[in-house]
C-alpha cells in the first residue's frame, strides 16, 4: 500500500492529484498559522503590545536556524521524489540519512552561538527599549526546542516527497494544537507571561518532532529509519545543499528583512510601528495558507513526474496550480480590502496600533491575486533539480527587489514607503519569474 501511494503521483489525473495534496498541506498550514495568529492574540491581549513585537524580533532569529531543516527537507525531498520516480528507492532511504545527520549537526551547531550571542542578537533584530527584556526570556527558552523543529520540518517535507499528505498534514496540527492548549494553561492559568508563552512553544515543537519520529518508524513510510544507512554520501550532500541552498537562502533574506523593518519601523514610529508590523507578518502567514498549500502540493507531483519524464503532466501540473493559487489569491485580496479594520481589532486593544494597521495591511495584500505565479514558477526549478534558476527567482522578490526598496523609498515617503515596497517588489519578481518559466516551459517540456 505505501509503495503504490507514491507511484500514484504519476497515473492519477492532474487536478485530482493537485487537490489531493494541496487540501492536506493548505490545512496544516491553515492550522499552524492559526496557532500563530492566536498566540499572537492570547500574548496581544494577556500580556501586551510590546510582547507581540519581541516575539516579532525572535521570530526570525530562531526560524533561521530551524528553515536549515526545512532546506534540507526540500532539498533532499526533490532528489527523493525524482529518485521513487525513477524507481531508485535505495538512493532515496540513502538521501534520507544524509538529510538526519546533516540536520542534527547544523541546527545544533548554530543553537549554540545563538545562545552565546544572545544580548548581540536581539537588538540587531529590532528588541531594543522596551522590547529587549520579554524577547530575551522567549529567546532563550525557544532556542532550546529549535533542534526538534529543524527535525521537524526536514521530516515533513520527506513524509510529503513519499505522497503521504495527510501524515503531512497530521505533523502540522499535532504542535499547534499543543502550544494553543500550553498557551492558554501557562500565560492563562499559571500567569506565566513571556515565559509560559515560550514554553508553550519548545514543547510544541517537541511535539512534532515525536510524531514525525514515530511515523518513519511505523509500516505507513516507505523510507523506514530501521532501512536507513547512516553513511555520509557527499555527492548527495552536494546535491541536497544546492537545492536546499534556495530555501535557506530564502530564509535568511526573510530574517535581513525583519532586522532592516523592526529597525526602520521602530526609528520611523516606535514600538508601536513594530507591533503593526507584526501584526501584518502573522496576517501574511495566515491568510496565504491556500496558495502555500497548493505550492507544497505541487513540489512532489512536478518532481516526480519530471523523474519518470512525463513532461505532459509536469505541464498540466505547473498550470492547475497557477489557475487554483491566482483564484485564492483574489478571494484572500477581497477579504483583506473589506475586513482589515475588523481583523486588526482582534490583535491588541492598543488604539495607536489599531488605527495604523488597517492601511498598511491593505497595501501589504495589493498584490495578491499575482503572487502564486512568482511562487509556483520558483517552486518549479527547485522540484525538478535546477538549482541556480530556483535560487534566483526565490530571492528575487525579497532579495533583490524589496530589501532596496524599502532602505530607498522611506527616505522619501516615510512610513508609506514601507508598506508600498510590498506591492511593487510582488509585481516585479512575478513579471520575471512568469518569464523565466514560459522559457523553460517552452524549452524543456515539449
Amino acid at each position: 500500500m505505501a509503495g503504490r501511494n507514491s507511484q500514484e503521483l504519476g497515473k492519477r489525473p492532474i487536478g485530482r492529484l493537485l487537490i489531493q495534496q494541496a487540501v492536506p498541506a493548505s490545512v496544516g498550514i491553515l492550522v499552524m498559522s492559526l496557532n500563530i495568529l492566536v498566540d499572537t492574540i492570547f500574548v496581544g491581549n494577556w500580556i501586551g503590545a510590546i510582547a507581540i513585537a519581541a516575539i516579532n524580533v525572535v521570530l526570525p532569529i530562531s526560524f533561521f536556524i530551524a528553515a536549515l531543516g526545512m532546506a534540507i527537507g526540500i532539498g533532499g525531498s526533490s532528489i527523493i521524489s525524482r529518485a521513487l520516480g525513477g524507481g531508485e528507492k535505495q538512493k532515496a532511504l540513502s538521501t534520507f540519512g544524509n538529510q538526519i545527520l546533516m540536520t542534527i549537526i547544523l541546527s545544533i551547531g548554530l543553537v549554540i552561538p545563538g545562545l552565546i550571542f544572545m544580548d548581540d542578537l536581539i537588538p540587531a533584530f529590532g528588541g531594543k527599549g522596551a522590547i529587549f527584556e520579554p524577547a530575551k526570556i522567549y529567546y532563550t527558552i525557544v532556542l532550546y526546542g529549535v533542534p526538534f523543529l529543524a527535525l521537524c520540518m526536514m521530516g515533513n517535507n520527506v513524509v510529503r516527497a513519499e505522497g503521504k499528505p495527510k501524515f503531512a498534514m497530521t505533523a502540522m496540527i499535532i504542535p499547534s494544537v499543543g502550544n494553543l492548549i500550553l498557551d492558554y494553561l501557562l500565560i492563562n492559568v499559571l500567569d506565566m507571561g513571556m515565559e509560559g508563552a515560550a514554553w508553550a512553544t519548545s514543547v510544541s515543537y517537541f511535539l512534532c518532532f515525536a510524531y514525525v519520529f514515530w511515523f518513519f518508524l511505523s509500516k505507513n513510510s516507505e523510507l523506514k529509519i530501521s532501512s536507513i544507512p547512516f553513511r555520509i554520501n557527499i555527492p548527495l550532500i552536494k546535491e541536497i545543499s544546492s537545492l536546499g541552498t534556495v530555501t535557506h537562502s530564502r530564509q535568511a533574506v526573510v530574517s535581513v528583512t525583519y532586522l532592516l523593518m523592526n529597525n526602520i519601523l521602530f526609528d520611523l514610529g516606535g514600538e508601536e510601528s513594530v507591533a503593526v508590523y507584526a501584526i501584518i507578518g502573522r496576517m501574511l502567514m495566515f491568510a496565504l495558507f491556500p496558495v502555500l498549500g497548493i505550492t507544497q502540493g505541487f513540489l512532489p507531483i512536478a518532481g516526480f513526474n519530471y523523474g519518470a519524464n512525463q513532461y505532459a503532466r509536469v505541464r498540466k501540473s505547473i498550470n492547475t496550480a497557477i489557475f487554483y493559487s491566482c483564484l485564492m489569491g483574489l478571494l484572500i485580496f477581497f477579504g483583506i480590502m473589506l475586513f482589515a479594520d475588523e481583523i486588526v481589532g482582534i490583535f491588541t486593544k492598543n488604539q495607536s496600533v489599531v488605527e495604523q494597521t488597517p492601511a498598511a495591511m491593505r497595501w501589504v495584500f495589493a498584490a495578491t491575486p499575482i503572487i502564486a505565479i512568482q511562487l509556483i514558477g520558483a517552486a518549479y526549478f527547485q522540484a525538478i533539480g535546477k538549482a541556480v534558476p530556483a535560487f534566483f527567482l526565490t530571492l528575487s522578490r525579497q532579495g533583490f527587489i524589496f530589501i532596496p526598496l524599502i532602505l530607498i523609498l522611506p527616505n522619501f515617503f516615510g512610513e508609506i514607503g514601507v508598506w508600498i515596497s510590498f506591492p511593487i517588489a510582488d509585481v516585479l519578481s512575478t513579471i520575471i519569474t512568469a518569464y523565466f518559466l514560459n522559457r523553460e516551459i517552452v524549452k524543456t517540456l515539449k
